[in-house]
């Protein structure tokens, strides 16, 4: 016989419509109004500090595409995504395996010390590798035994980026790996080890298809993140040399609030929201399979 759910009681019944119309409200104001607002504004030309909002059309969309530096901040986006993503999945997988197979003890250890640096203030992070890339009294230069102004050359300062972003962020990468890897059954592993499979084998044919979930939700929504990428590049080198580190989000920010281009902005900011919004509902399919 099929026990019956208890009645809500009213002050549940008032709690739970309440929170419900204040995230409704939260998201109305905060996420879909200055899309409206961005969306509406791409095709004016806008600029608050003097009043001016006309239309405009597609003027915007057409400056962007035929506009260089666009093309400059989406290859360097592109790029940036590309090694950053590879690296954080290379080496989250790499010292989770190493971890997972090889340590018995310490493993929380170890968790703890590759995690710590995800959790830590990503402004902060940026401005202390920001000093060690200095070339007078940077620490990276006195170890290297080299001579490079890495953050204002145009050949190293995009990598400089990168290095930082890859140190900051592959410890999330190791945990979700951890635990991909843990949730694998051992029998599957044992099995291997009577058919007389090598490490190699064992790793290709039953470790790598069995996180395969875990490897596309990492790559997924990292290059979600990182597509949007903007603090590093704004506290270690404000876009430059030149265009070297122009990332997208950091062209909105320069068009909106350094030359109040606020349209032209608004036109490439709706253009990032469209790609981000096809890689997140392509990780939401990718978790949805995988639940």
């Amino acid at each position: 016989m099929l026990k019956r759910r208890p009645l809500q009681s009213r002050s549940e019944v008032i709690l739970r419509n309440i929170v419900v119309i204040f995230l409704t409200v939260y998201m109305t104001i905060f996420l879909l109004v200055p899309i409206v607002m961005a969306f509406a504004g791409s095709f004016h030309l806008w600029n608050p500090l003097n009043g001016t909002y006309e239309w405009i059309g597609l003027d915007n969309y057409i400056r962007m595409f035929r506009y260089p530096t666009f093309w400059t901040a989406m290859s360097n986006t592109l790029i940036f995504c590309a090694v950053v993503v590879t690296f954080r999945v290379v080496l989250g997988l790499s010292l989770a395996y190493a971890i997972v197979s090889r340590l018995t003890v310490h493993k929380t250890f170890f968790r703890t010390v590759f995690y710590m640096p995800t959790v830590t203030p990503l402004v902060a992070v940026a401005f202390v590798w920001k000093i060690m890339y200095n070339p007078q009294f940077g620490l990276i230069d006195q170890i290297l035994g080299l001579d490079i102004n890495w953050l204002y050359d145009s050949v190293f300062a995009l990598p400089a980026v990168m290095v930082m972003t890859v140190w900051k962020d592959f410890g999330y990468a190791v945990i979700l790996f951890m635990s991909g890897l843990l949730s694998v059954p051992s029998d599957y592993y044992e099995a291997s080890n009577i058919d007389g499979a090598n490490a190699w084998q064992t790793f290709r044919y039953i470790t790598l298809p069995m996180i395969r979930p875990t490897m596309v939700f990492v790559v997924i929504t990292s290059l979600i993140s990182y597509l949007q990428a903007y603090v590093p590049v704004m506290v270690m080198t404000e876009g430059g040399p030149g265009t070297a580190t122009y990332l997208s989000s950091y062209l909105v920010y320069d068009q909106a609030f350094v030359k109040y281009n606020f349209g032209y902005a608004s036109a490439i900011a709706f253009f990032i929201l469209i790609l981000t919004a096809v890689l997140t509902a392509l990780s939401f399919k990718v978790t949805g399979e995988r639940g």
